[in-house]
């Protein structure tokens, strides 16, 4: 049987919009459905990667908070790439249904339109900054040795 489309493009969708608690019942349902078989335990393995990324917001080396949802032809590009180790017999099955995952993502947002508000955690933290005037200057912090001195005097 394989994996119910539907319910991957609602995962991804809700994974975007940042609606956490549903998109945790979407990938349970789709691990319910799932055969085991390597392939479909790695395509699991991204999209679980893909929510707990997505949830955590911050991490600068998960490929979701560097890349621009809204950016049409670098996430067609970014699917293209993936395709290609989803077609190289070099990897395992495991890989490759890990990267089918990420090309099936990068397809499903490539058709959808993200809202601003939700694009980038990048943006939003920058926005965050400009509204609260009681950001510490990293210029105007104490140094160590200002501290020593300090506690010497």
């Amino acid at each position: 049987m394989p994996i119910p489309l539907a319910l991957v493009t609602r995962f991804f969708q809700l994974l975007v919009n940042r609606q956490f608690t549903e998109a945790e019942r979407e990938l349970e349902r789709l691990k319910q459905k799932m055969q085991k078989t390597e392939w479909n335990r790695g395509y699991f393995r991204a999209l679980y990667g893909m929510f707990l990324s997505r949830k955590a917001n911050g991490d600068s080396y998960a490929l979701f908070s560097t890349m621009d949802l809204n950016n049409k032809p670098a996430l067609n590009s970014y699917r293209r790439e993936f395709l290609e180790h989803v077609r190289n017999r070099l990897h395992g099955d495991f890989d490759r249904g890990f990267f089918s995952a990420w090309a099936d993502c990068m397809r499903v947002l490539s058709r959808i339109t993200v809202p601003n508000n939700v694009a980038s955690p990048s943006s939003k933290d920058s926005a965050a900054q400009e509204e609260n005037p009681e950001t510490v200057n990293p210029d105007d912090q104490a140094s160590m040795e200002d501290f020593l001195k300090e506690e010497t005097d």
